[in-house]
């Protein structure tokens, strides 16, 4: 997903939900959203909210920039 600047959101939710043995569909529900919204995050077609990627972190007991991070932008 293409952000500000030439940034792009980069994301190892899906290897993160995978080791914890967790659908999209029980992590949707474990932090309120939709199992579409997770699976258009792991795909890259949606930039979760601050707060959202933030609960995620949480919920899979990940530090926030080991579950999420910016690649490219303007040198």
């Amino acid at each position: 997903m293409s952000a500000p600047h030439g940034y792009r959101l980069r994301t190892r939710l899906p290897v993160a939900r995978a080791e914890r043995d967790l659908s999209q569909d029980q992590l949707a529900r474990a932090v309120g959203v939709s199992r579409q919204t997770i699976s258009s995050i792991e795909t890259g077609q949606y930039c979760p909210s601050t707060v959202l990627a933030l609960a995620l972190a949480r919920t899979l007991g990940e530090r926030f920039e080991d579950l999420f991070w910016l690649e490219g932008g303007r040198q």
